[in-house]
């Protein structure tokens, strides 16, 4: 619910205001703190709920969370299994991180728009972005690690003779085309992290965006409008986590292909 002085600022002010990073720095150099803390504190949430359940599993009757993760585990690895045609132990934790890791940023969307925020601002802190998934910055950033990976791969399982030349005569194996070999190969390698990021991005973005205007409204006709939508935002939040994380392991598939 938009708060009382939020709400004397207009919705514009309401919305920019809760779209606003807390952050420190200029230019290249600014640091988005909200994203930083909150994707340190999903990840350490992430590792200590997943440690604590193999601590705790038994071979006798398994407790709640030993079957909840042992069902994602088994989800995750199926799909390395149907998509990953290589041979690699990293593939099936990575997968595993991405899915887990993206899910939980995107469920941050799910809270009150106004519930940390306010908090925070009680704590002194006048700009609270909750949900990672709405900064381009963290996009990015896990979109351009995967990007690397690709590199990485490419040169390790082909080397670099063999991936230069399939950079050279990939998809027209004649020396004459080879710029326009180049030229196709640098678009489909930068397309790969830039739509896996703006994938993310917009998705969530739009749907915050939502739960704010939804927020705008009369307190009356909020519950109507805020169930139905986070409802349906929980098959969008789990869907773009499941899309990042089978693309990423397509394309470390592709990575260890010669053609």
């Amino acid at each position: 619910m938009a708060t009382e002085a939020h709400a004397a600022e207009g919705a514009t002010g309401y919305i920019v205001h809760h779209l606003t990073p807390f952050s420190v720095g200029e230019g290249f150099w600014t640091l988005h703190l909200d994203t930083l803390f909150f994707s340190a504190a999903l990840g350490a949430l992430f590792i200590w709920f997943f440690k604590t359940a193999a601590e705790k599993a038994t071979t006798g009757v398994p407790s709640l969370s030993q079957n909840f993760v042992e069902m994602i585990i088994e989800f995750v690895d199926q799909q390395v299994k149907d998509s990953f045609h290589g041979k690699s132990d990293l593939i099936p934790p990575l997968a595993l991180t991405i899915f887990c890791w993206v899910f939980l940023w995107n469920f941050m969307d799910l809270f009150p728009v106004d519930l940390i925020p306010g908090v925070a601002g009680m704590m002194g802190v006048e700009y609270m972005r909750v949900v990672p998934s709405t900064d381009l910055n963290a996009t990015f950033a896990l979109a351009f690690s995967v990007f690397f990976l690709i590199i990485y791969y490419n040169l390790k399982i082909k080397g670099v003779f063999n991936f230069s030349k399939e950079l050279l005569l990939h998809p027209f194996n004649h020396v004459l085309l080879i710029p326009f070999n180049i030229l196709l190969n640098i678009v489909e390698y930068i397309a790969k992290p830039v739509s896996l990021a703006l994938r993310l991005f917009g998705n969530l973005y739009a749907g915050e965006l939502i739960f704010i205007l939804i927020a705008l409204m009369p307190w009356y006709i909020q519950p109507l409008l805020s169930f139905p939508w986070a409802v349906f935002h929980i098959l969008i939040i789990t869907l773009q986590a499941f899309i990042f994380m089978v693309l990423t392991i397509v394309y470390l598939s592709m990575a260890h292909e010669d053609h």
